[in-house]
């Protein structure tokens, strides 16, 4: 990723940088690179803190948010491109069956699917971070919120989100990509519907997929099962409101077989 945006500006957290106050690492660099025997003693307990901070920030601003997907995908995405005008309309048909729009509120594939949802009346909500370049949230967010760190922003993607929605993107695609697929494969969120669009773009790596871990027995087959591959923004909304109506089915099912079995032990008793 890289930005023509002003060098000598950096948002930070909450904060505008400019100048000589502009740090020269960022704040996840100085959590992960301090080596010093006993810099943790005096820095980590502070940060903790900060990061604590901004957990509570963030479940705040987004505990009363509607239904929603994330978007992921390329910031590098040049509006009027071909995958741009397809996220804007994913954008827009994600809010016309009923959900809000997440994104890492940046530019290109966010500020597309942002456009989309907002141009079309929905809640269009980003999620930025803080990098060593200026990279300012897009013009089409209803809320948004920057962030220190990485693992702060994702959880908020996971907790806040009932599908993801994964276009065309670079190594920060690829890391949103993987870690959702992970999380599901390992149950340690509810299963939900993860959906690559762009079947030339993604085509090689799910061969790689295929072939290798595959058929070396690093994934078991079922785990191809986990996404779902289109072209078609019609049939990649639809994905995600057809599992969630038979996740909804289902819950019903338990629901009920619940009550029935507590109301025969009332009546055994």
């Amino acid at each position: 990723m890289t930005s023509e945006l002003n060098p000598n500006k950096r948002r930070q957290g909450p904060a505008m940088l400019r100048g000589r106050s502009v740090p020269q690492t960022t704040t996840d660099q100085r959590l992960l690179d301090d080596r010093g025997p006993s810099d943790w003693v005096h820095a980590d307990p502070w940060r903790v803190l900060r990061i604590q901070a901004e957990f509570v920030e963030g479940f705040g601003l987004l505990a009363e948010i509607p239904e929603a997907v994330s978007v992921f995908g390329s910031a590098r995405t040049k509006p009027g491109s071909e995958e741009y005008e397809l996220a804007v309309e994913i954008g827009a048909k994600l809010h016309d069956a009923g959900y809000a729009v997440i994104t890492g509120g940046g530019p290109g594939i966010m500020e597309a699917a942002n456009k989309g949802c907002d141009d079309n009346g929905g809640l269009s909500v980003g999620l930025g971070i803080e990098l060593p370049f200026e990279q300012k949230l897009n013009d089409y967010i209803d809320i948004g919120l920057d962030f220190r760190y990485f693992f702060v922003r994702k959880t908020m993607f996971v907790k806040y989100s009932q599908a993801f929605i994964v276009l065309p993107g670079g190594f920060g695609t690829l890391d949103e990509l993987f870690e959702a697929i992970t999380l599901v494969q390992t149950r340690k969120i509810t299963r939900f519907p993860i959906v690559l669009v762009g079947t030339a773009f993604w085509a090689g790596l799910l061969d790689w997929v295929k072939d290798q871990m595959l058929s070396s027995g690093k994934i078991s087959p079922q785990d191809l099962d986990l996404f779902h591959l289109t072209d078609d923004p019609d049939e990649a909304v639809r994905v995600i409101v057809d599992a969630h109506e038979h996740q909804r089915e289902q819950l019903k099912r338990e629901r009920a077989a619940q009550e029935a079995a507590a109301e025969q032990a009332g009546d055994g008793s």
